[in-house]
């Protein structure tokens, strides 16, 4: 079992950056691929920025150039780093993990492990 906690979501104006931070209670190594997903109301989880074994990432297409995935492999950490932030993104930002060997990039249907959510609103 793995444990997801994640930090960070809150308030910010559009134009405006924030940061997400997810703690992660094994190490990176006998993992698959790390992904953030989110969820708006009335709208299905999407995945948002995934990275997988290698550091190999991929973004969804409404937040490439303005998100960034990364990860600490000492601290079992991973992060995302919003910038440019727009009232669509609002969502509930959800810190997810795969087992290993499973395809990558995946899909919320075959993800195995979820953090609580944090909320992110973008709003004037």
């Amino acid at each position: 079992q793995v444990q997801l906690t994640e930090s960070g979501g809150g308030l910010v104006q559009p134009g405006g950056s924030l940061s997400l931070s997810c703690t992660v209670s094994r190490d990176f190594s006998g993992l698959g691929s790390q992904a953030w997903y989110r969820q708006a109301p009335g709208n299905q989880r999407e995945s948002v920025a995934v990275i997988g074994r290698s550091g190999t990432t991929v973004y969804a297409d409404s937040v490439r150039g303005r998100f960034t995935i990364s990860r600490d492999l000492a601290k079992n950490m991973l992060y995302l780093q919003m910038n440019n932030l727009k009232p669509e993104d609002t969502a509930v930002y959800y810190c997810a993990a795969v087992r290993m060997f499973k395809p990558f990039p995946p899909a919320v249907a075959t993800t195995d492990w979820w953090g609580q959510g944090t909320q992110v609103t973008v709003s004037a």
